[in-house]
């Protein structure tokens, strides 16, 4: 049985100025997104696109830009709305107090969502043809987003026997009995695993939107399984069928990717697979 550690939140303190390791994590995904977006133009079928149509350093610097925004837009009204809609409906000022904290992963994946629907419209591309170049570079900002968590020491895990070796007391929950680091397990799963999986899969070219749904199935099953041993928010609980939150959001997820793989299997206009390459 481990002890967590009481990391301090804070990374340095300059003055008034108190940078946090939270933020620091985020940064380190937004880099680390800037340089597997560099590595993905090397990628078919981007590599190999006709001038007037050929993905750029410009176009991942844009992606990332209004990535950021869709993350932080999107991933406070998720939370806002998914998980305590009574609460701000009542007191709409505090949606803008991001400093209060709350944030929600699937808020902020709609919010991507219609950033690249944007990138996609201002640059005339398919936006499939987008979502499959972005998806199997933002695992590794998801696995830094986990680090985050547990320096901090929130979104801990549910109870776990105490003969597990890795199992860890979270004083901050107010008990002292051990719990799953589940933010360990979140990092290793949707973070590096997925990140894994999802680069050896799109280094070859596959028929369009065939890497989006990857993501989307994985991820969503992922997320699924890691909820098992993460503690329900507080004021929800377990919710129908004995699941969290996290787990139903998960659910449109995973049919949205089935299906969506499914329709990019299917040759159009009775073509075959080049057709399906095309935008």
């Amino acid at each position: 049985m481990l002890m967590y550690p009481q990391i301090n939140p804070i990374a340095l303190q300059l003055g008034p100025l108190a940078i946090h390791w939270y933020g620091l994590t985020y940064l380190a995904g937004f880099a680390l997104f800037l340089f597997l977006g560099n590595l993905r133009l090397r990628h078919q079928p981007y590599a190999s696109m006709p001038e007037g149509r050929a993905w750029t350093r410009k176009d991942v610097e844009d992606i990332l830009f209004l990535g950021v925004a869709g993350v932080v837009l999107g991933g406070r009204l998720g939370y806002c709305f998914f998980y305590k809609p009574g609460y701000y409906a009542t007191h709409p000022l505090e949606i803008f107090y991001i400093w209060q904290g709350g944030m929600s992963f699937h808020g902020g994946l709609l919010g991507v969502i219609g950033s690249m629907l944007w990138f996609a419209h201002s640059r005339r591309r398919p936006w499939l043809e987008v979502a499959d170049f972005v998806a199997p570079c933002v695992p590794t900002g998801l696995a830094a987003g986990r680090v985050g968590n547990f320096i901090n020491g929130e979104l801990w895990g549910r109870f776990c026997d105490p003969s597990l070796p890795w199992g860890m007391v979270f004083p901050q929950s107010g008990s002292m009995l051990p719990r799953h680091p589940s933010q360990i397990y979140q990092f290793l799963l949707e973070g590096l695993l997925l990140f894994v999986l999802l680069w050896l899969y799109a280094r070859k070219e596959r028929r369009q939107g065939q890497v989006a749904a990857a993501f989307l199935v994985g991820y969503g099953s992922l997320r699924f399984i890691a909820e098992f041993f993460r503690e329900p928010d507080s004021f929800l609980g377990l919710l129908p069928l004995g699941m969290s939150m996290g787990q139903w959001l998960c659910l449109p997820m995973i049919v949205a990717g089935l299906w969506l793989g499914w329709r990019s299997r299917r040759p159009r206009g009775g073509q075959g697979r080049t057709d399906a390459l095309q935008p």
